[in-house]
């Protein structure tokens, strides 16, 4: 069965004969699985949570000890902006606590609450069983394939975008 993406490639070729759509059948095809991935409702949904709120929930839950706005934003892979609007609303949740550095009162500790351990760790299962229902129709050796050639592209993405955004 073909997938949508292939029929956008013979468009292209139609239009530019010769034209070498490499990137687009590699790059539509992650962009559209995002979409798709986007629009599924999941586990983080039904908890009222988005996927970057529970990689932050995540973050303080893996390492277990409480981390700096700095270090949440490195572990979640989010902007500082995008961690404080986050934390924000993670905080009037109850989910997340703050508390001020003894020497440097603009330093911020976080935490999880005893309610967003809770949370975690209900939803840590859950979300892993969802992923996995999500993936079944590639075989192991396929998903062990598609990840080292994701991870691939995740250091050569890093490496040269990453290195300018700073």
């Amino acid at each position: 069965m073909e997938d949508v993406v292939a029929g956008v490639l013979r468009q292209w070729e139609r239009a530019y004969p010769g034209l070498d759509t490499g990137p687009i059948a590699v790059l539509g095809r992650i962009n559209r699985c995002a979409a798709l991935l986007q629009q599924t409702p999941d586990p983080l949904t039904r908890a009222g949570l988005t996927r970057a709120e529970f990689d932050i929930l995540g973050a303080l839950r893996r390492l277990d000890r409480e981390l700096t706005p700095t270090q949440l934003a490195r572990e979640s892979f989010a902007s500082g902006a995008a961690v404080t609007k986050r934390l924000r609303l993670l905080e009037e949740r109850g989910l997340v606590s703050r508390r001020t550095d003894d020497r440097d009162r603009r330093v911020a500790h976080l935490a999880l609450t005893e309610d967003g351990r809770t949370l975690v760790d209900g939803l840590i299962q859950e979300l892993v069983t969802h992923d996995r229902a999500l993936l079944a129709g590639l075989t192991p050796a396929e998903l062990d394939r598609l990840a080292e050639a994701l991870s691939g592209l995740l250091n050569s993405l890093e490496g040269t975008i990453g290195s300018t955004l700073g």
